[in-house]
């Protein structure tokens, strides 16, 4: 079924797709008319489009009838500031007019919330009465800095559309496995948190056969405590087109698309905007610079579901689709977008693309070490001293990056989940053990993972951290498996009950559960989320004990 969607929506193909078009019914349109339209257009049943319609948050009936969202992400609440400006916004609009949204990004400085097309945070909030009548106020910007020996992502040889015209015109002409073998030798791997061997990735899709191939920009970047690739759209966007341009070069393909997520509002304007005055100058399109290469870029605005930022799922929702997880082999470098091959990478690994490409693939090769290799984005979020995003070399001490770079923190704190809702909780006292270093991380039993750090105060309950977590996985979760769509809801339910005060944890049962859905999800959003509650119940497990019964 789902290959007869995917092969029916691509004989339209990227420009104005079947999603967009889904997207674009449900916003404007209160009722179903033009639903049967759609259908009809691509052949398919009205019940396929509603299916997927349904399925994204945004485009839900009981979404739209809201006016203002708070961000209910793992830092903010953290934070505590929420309920605060909860209360406040509905005195302002109403109790039934404020929903919530995860993470917008402003893990920085928390507060944060979304009116109207813009996300708001910090001191926004006493300023409502302006926003409400569309007034435009000035906004805090994040701080950023690069610590690394040599920038790959922060420093501006690539910040003008001129340096970007140089460099096509010095890349379009090397040899395509030159590049290839540049990444190899880079030892670049993928930054989104899979890990995998960026230069192989595009070395197997250029291989692959096909009438049609497919670059994708994963900028879906919904964990809690990461803005990082909110830095590179906005203030970075052409590095990051750049890496998709020469992807697009060495794997023969001609056209890309830029999956942003909807709750990122000024990273999809400023990378409209570039695309805009890209295609102006020629620098995308037909024949780019007189070469026989043509190349053009597409945007899909992502409708809050964060299974998006699976690569299948993200495949799935620009299709039109459900955004539901599909099973590998195949894998998108031979059967991906359309069925056709193609490339998924995040923001950061194409940007990083950018800096090899310019740098030199030995700079970056000789930071860290080879799995784990070159520079990383870090965010830190507000409970530091000098909180935002740093560009920080591989191998680096994690005490140094969150005592010095950091500046240590606000107020004490117990533990951090680095990696967002899926990863690991370390507690404070492991910090000193352990270095920026993918494969550390994972022997040690955490995941570093988008290198997103949310600090949990002293005194916050682990329960309600579970909680936490259990319920985002059982919201977010694409529903096609059992042991995801299941696992997350009972392990909600357990905690649920433990919140009111009606039953303890049922330990053994809890453990069961666990391994369950690490053994049997079919991807990592509910097969990863027993990580950081193992962490919990490992280190933490003497503050819950009251709440516990050993056996059930």
């Amino acid at each position: 079924m789902s290959k007869n969607i995917s092969n029916l929506s691509g004989r339209i193909g990227l420009k104005n797709n079947l999603f967009e078009k889904i997207s674009e019914r449900s916003l404007n349109s209160k009722d179903s008319s033009g639903i049967k339209e759609i259908a009809k257009e691509y052949n398919m049943g009205v019940s396929t489009i509603h299916g997927a319609e349904s399925f994204y948050e945004f485009l839900r009936p009981s979404h739209r009838e809201k006016k203002a969202f708070v961000c209910n992400g793992s830092a903010c609440m953290c934070a505590g500031t929420q309920e605060p400006l909860k209360k406040k916004l509905k005195e302002k609009l109403g109790d039934d007019k404020v929903g919530e949204m995860f993470c917008l990004g402003h893990c920085y400085e928390n507060n944060a919330f979304h009116y109207n097309g813009e996300n708001y945070a910090g001191k926004d909030i006493e300023k409502i009465d302006q926003i409400l009548k569309g007034e435009n106020i000035k906004q805090d910007k994040f701080f950023s800095k690069s610590y690394a020996t040599t920038s790959f992502l922060m420093d501006d040889k690539l910040s003008s559309t001129d340096l970007f015209k140089d460099q096509l015109n010095k890349f379009l002409k090397v040899d395509k496995q030159e590049i290839i073998k540049s990444l190899l030798n880079s030892n670049l791997t993928g930054r989104g948190g899979a890990g995998f061997p960026a230069g192989m990735k595009w070395d197997f899709c250029s291989k692959a056969k096909g009438d049609k191939k497919y670059v994708i920009c994963n900028a879906d970047e919904g964990d809690s405590g990461a803005f990082s690739d909110r830095y590179l759209l906005e203030d970075q966007p052409l590095k990051v087109i750049f890496g998709m341009v020469m992807c697009g070069y060495v794997i023969g393909s001609d056209e890309g698309v830029l999956y942003i997520r909807g709750e990122y509002p000024k990273s999809i304007e400023a990378i409209n905007g570039c695309i805009n005055e890209l295609k102006k100058l020629g620098l995308l399109g037909k024949n780019i610079l007189g070469n026989n290469f043509s190349f053009d870029l597409n945007i899909c605005i992502g409708q809050g579901a964060y299974i998006c930022g699976e690569e299948t799922a993200l495949i799935a929702s620009i299709e039109g689709r459900r955004a539901e997880v599909d099973v590998r082999p195949p894998f998108p470098v031979t059967e991906g977008l359309y069925k056709k091959p193609t490339v998924v990478n995040n923001v950061e690994t194409l940007a990083a693309a950018t800096g090899i490409l310019i740098n030199g693939a030995e700079k970056f090769a000789a930071i860290g070490n080879k799995k784990s290799a070159g520079t990383k984005l870090v965010c830190l979020d507000s409970f530091f001293n000098n909180p935002g995003v740093y560009e920080i070399d591989m191998g680096t001490p994690m005490k140094k990056i969150f005592n010095e770079i950091g500046g240590g923190y606000k107020e004490p704190l117990k533990a951090f989940q680095i990696g967002g809702p899926l990863g690991g909780v370390v507690p404070l006292s492991e910090i000193d053990n352990l270095n920026l270093d993918f494969q550390e991380f994972t022997s040690k039993g955490f995941m570093l993972g988008h290198a997103s750090i949310v600090s949990i105060p002293k005194d916050f309950p682990m329960t309600e951290y579970i909680h936490h977590l259990f319920e985002f996985s059982a919201e977010e979760s694409c529903g096609k498996c059992f042991p995801g769509r299941l696992g997350s809801y009972r392990g909600k339910e357990m905690f649920d009950q433990v919140k009111k005060k009606t039953a303890k944890i049922p330990l053994k049962l809890l453990n069961e559960l666990l391994v369950t859905m690490k053994k049997g999800c079919l991807c990592a959003l509910c097969g990863a989320i027993p990580t950081p509650i193992m962490n919990i119940l490992k280190y933490f497990g003497d503050e819950m004990k009251a709440d516990m019964v050993k056996d059930n």
